[in-house]
């Protein structure tokens, strides 16, 4: 199995490299494992072929066009970018499905390039990043409530974004490890604060099997400039979420899909950049 050993971002920018860390990081995490119920597998697996032959026949696929998928497929495992395709193609809509009953704050989806484990303060944080970093400084503030309002106490409020160049760290060369991630436990009354720089658009990766298959549809691969948040509390629904800027490039045409009108923020002036509150109401678990 490739480990993110194995695959060195400091050496390595490639959309290979980038995907390949992304599946190690997969391939690492805890998933309860349980008995395989056979009748949903076999209505999952039946319905979804049962889909793509009814795209064969209704476009009259060729070999050729069945050859090159093949090639493309394999592509993608050789590449590790599994994680890279589900995450910006398919997961905004089983974000939906999975959030559908929500009533506080709105999710969407977690992306490949969240990292467990990022240093973590109370109340507030200047989030980790280089002496030079580049991009405006961003103040991004708070609280944490139940769906009545309350404030709650011990919350863990999880942060990362990519940098003004649009990479993330442990995904990209040259990054130091927990540049621009960090996580705050919340006080009595529920606030957080972080200090960061504000993100840029990005592409996805381009030069993988990703970007063949969005160069080759015509389409853009750009994603909106965003935080990304993972909001968990003692008793409460956690969620993951995105939040993007009004008037922001591809706020109205993400690739991924995952913008939605809740979590548009709108950026005020501050003294050293710019300033923006969120507020999470958390579901009871």
């Amino acid at each position: 199995m490739t480990t993110t050993a194995d695959v060195d971002p400091g050496t390595n920018p490639t959309a290979a490299g980038s995907g390949q860390n992304a599946t190690a990081t997969f391939a690492r995490k805890e998933r309860a494992a349980g008995p395989v119920d056979h009748g949903r597998a076999a209505l999952l697996i039946g319905d979804t072929l049962a889909a793509i032959h009814e795209v064969v026949r209704r476009h009259q696929v060729t070999y050729a066009e069945y050859d090159a998928l093949k090639s493309w497929l394999i592509t993608v495992g050789e590449t590790g970018e599994w994680p890279l395709f589900l995450d910006v193609f398919v997961e905004h809509v089983v974000e939906q499905v999975a959030n559908a009953d929500r009533k506080g704050a709105v999710g969407t989806i977690e992306g490949p390039y969240y990292i467990p484990g990022a240093p973590e303060s109370a109340s507030e944080a200047d989030v980790p990043r280089r002496a030079d970093e580049q991009g405006t400084p961003l103040l991004f503030q708070g609280t944490v409530t139940d769906l009545d309002g309350a404030a709650l106490d011990g919350a863990l409020v999880e942060l990362w974004h990519a940098d003004d160049a649009g990479y993330y760290s442990q995904f990209a060369p040259g990054i130091p490890e927990w540049n621009l991630r960090a996580q705050i436990r919340t006080g009595t009354d529920g606030h957080f604060l972080f200090r960061t720089i504000a993100p840029a658009p990005y592409q996805v990766p381009t030069d993988g099997a990703v970007g063949a298959m969005i160069s080759a549809a015509g389409w853009h691969p750009w994603r909106p400039a965003h935080l990304h948040l993972k909001v968990t509390a003692p008793g409460r629904a956690p969620v993951t979420s995105q939040l993007y800027f009004t008037g922001g490039e591809y706020v109205d045409d993400d690739v991924a899909r995952a913008v939605k009108p809740e979590l548009i923020l709108h950026p005020t002036a501050g003294p050293d950049g710019v300033e923006v509150t969120y507020d999470f109401r958390l579901d009871p678990a």
